[in-house]
């Protein structure tokens, strides 16, 4: 039975926790980091690294924001873990968590203190049970590796479906941290739909063991059992759109949540991943792949029209119903071979074969293209057929984000990027919204994203005298989609750069639920300060 009382474990020796604690309680502040450096070297086997160069190259994440820390630790084991948060706990240093630092929202950008990178936390193996539809994988892995190894392991029999543009950059437990998702619409493309276990090191460098179905709050509080009596961890009720969703942490509207949903998502506010489980599922025979490019958007939001029409506004059985909007052909490797003639915007779809022959599928796109009245003739259409072909737009599909971010570094700006999603009843009215309200500046910028959950990106390249306004013209679309019913972030999270859009979306309410929930487990503000949201001053 589900109970909403906690019981962390210890993986330290009491004795290590009473050493830890006195030490830190001696010497408090970043002052005496050299002095910690050395009583963790010596006591526990911990490296803290303190040189400058060292650190620098973990002061920034994919957001380009300016960061700063003192110190380094990169533990290799869940031990070495809990040893560095009680340690800086302890000593009152606050610690930024960074993973595969691919994330555009300024979460593992660290401002001040020790940055705790899971980069070590890769080595353990995976382990596949074909039987159970699951895999064991180390937080460190980057998710692209642990795909291949699953896919591997079973013969191709399963396959871990969550595929989010970065997943050959970001590490498994940087994608837990915000819920991430990718190509596949619906739930089944998100991260938690998938999780089935974690071991969670808690700020005061305890263990939680968590199934999905172990814990679950009651009232809106779990019980959080201590050396010193229970802790009321209350979690946050505000109510949630019914959209794709990775803004802010996991929240229960009657007061019942699963603490593998609050962990998930929250962005490191609560403390640390340091192993999952995950689910698997069966891997297709085959897939159909299309591309085909169109004159304009109003073309491309015909055709999805049509798809949802057919499918009953569930496109979940596909696993990538992408476009690529304004702009994009300028940043895309290879264009040339995908895009036809002067077309301007293009669409990809990915409909995986278990019974279904490829040509009754390709046949029912067909139809379904007749249906949107796109004037599209079947010449102009590209069936990705060969393993060289869907490698050629595998490559292509991805340089589109990264030409992107590489030309906001070049400007020496940063990345300006809605991550709204809003219903589908709203589609129209906020592409055509963010469209006018971008262009009035004269920024230029490039459309692109996944059209099956209406979840675009708008990715302004601002001159630096054009930051302003590409910040305020943001802040427009993002209020704009809350008010037809979205959120500001399908998958990137909240980080620091979207604070204000957590509060602009879900209310000063929302903001103390998520406080009183961070306040109960690390009272001092120590971890991942200015994620999601700031302490009450």
């Amino acid at each position: 039975m589900p109970t909403p009382i906690i019981n962390p474990c210890a993986i330290l020796d009491a004795g290590e926790y009473r050493a830890l604690d006195a030490f830190g309680a001696a010497h408090r502040g970043t002052e005496s980091l050299s002095v910690l450096a050395a009583f963790l070297r010596e006591r526990f086997g911990c490296e803290l690294a303190l040189d400058r160069d060292v650190v620098s190259g973990f002061a920034r994440d994919s957001s380009n924001m300016p960061g700063a820390a003192e110190a380094l630790a990169r533990p290799r084991d869940e031990r070495q873990v809990a040893v560095f948060l009680r340690a800086c706990r302890a000593a009152g240093i606050r610690v930024t968590l960074s993973a595969g630092k691919s994330n555009l929202t300024g979460s593992a950008t660290p401002e001040g203190g020790v940055v705790l990178s899971t980069v070590a936390l890769a080595g353990s193996a995976v382990q596949v049970s074909e039987s159970d539809h699951a895999v064991v994988a180390p937080v460190g892995m980057i998710l692209e590796e642990m795909r291949n190894r699953v896919v591997a392991r079973t013969g191709g029999r399963l396959f871990f479906r969550v595929d989010p543009t970065s997943r050959t950059d970001a590490s498994i437990g940087g994608c837990l941290a915000c819920n991430a998702s990718g190509f596949t619409p619906g739930e089944t493309g998100a991260m938690r739909h998938w999780v089935r276990a974690l071991r969670f090191c808690l700020p005061d460098g305890r263990i939680i063991t968590a199934s999905r179905g172990q814990y679950v709050s009651r009232g809106g509080q779990f019980l959080l059992h201590g050396d010193d009596g229970d802790l009321v961890w209350p979690v946050p009720t505000y109510a949630r759109p019914a959209v794709k969703n990775a803004g802010g942490p996991f929240s229960a509207p009657d007061g019942a949540m699963d603490l593998v949903d609050l962990i998930v998502g929250s962005e490191g506010l609560f403390g640390l991943v340091t192993g999952c489980t995950l689910g698997l599922t069966a891997r297709p025979r085959a897939y159909l792949d299309l591309f085909f490019s169109l004159p304009g958007e109003d073309e491309a939001l015909r055709f999805f029209e049509a798809v949802r029409a057919h499918r009953h506004g569930d496109l979940g059985g596909l696993t990538a119903c992408e476009y690529f909007g304004s702009n994009s052909r300028r940043y895309m490797k290879h264009e040339e071979r995908f895009f036809r003639g002067a077309d301007p915007v293009g669409i990809y779809i990915q409909e995986p074969l278990f019974d279904r022959e490829m040509d009754e599928a390709a046949e029912a796109w067909l139809e379904i293209l007749a249906e949107a009245k796109v004037n599209l003739s079947d010449d102009r259409i590209l069936t990705l057929d060969t393993e060289a072909q869907k490698a050629l737009f595998t490559e292509a599909r991805h340089s589109t984000a990264a030409n992107y971010v590489e030309a906001v570094q070049h400007r020496g700006t940063f990345t300006v990027l809605t991550d709204c999603v809003v219903p589908p009843e709203t589609f129209r009215e906020s592409l055509r919204f963010a469209h006018e309200r971008i262009s009035r500046e004269g920024i230029e910028y490039l459309a692109f994203g996944h059209l099956g959950d209406c979840h675009l990106h708008f990715a302004m390249v601002p001159t630096r005298s054009q930051t302003e306004t590409a910040v305020a013209a943001y802040d427009d679309i993002v209020a704009r989609s809350a008010e037809l019913g979205g959120v500001y972030s399908g998958e990137h999270g909240t980080g620091k750069r979207k604070r204000m859009d957590f509060l602009r979306c879900h209310g000063a309410d929302a903001v103390e639920q998520v406080r009183r929930c961070k306040t109960a487990v690390d009272p001092e503000w120590l971890l991942n300060v200015g994620t999601v949201c700031l302490p009450a001053s």
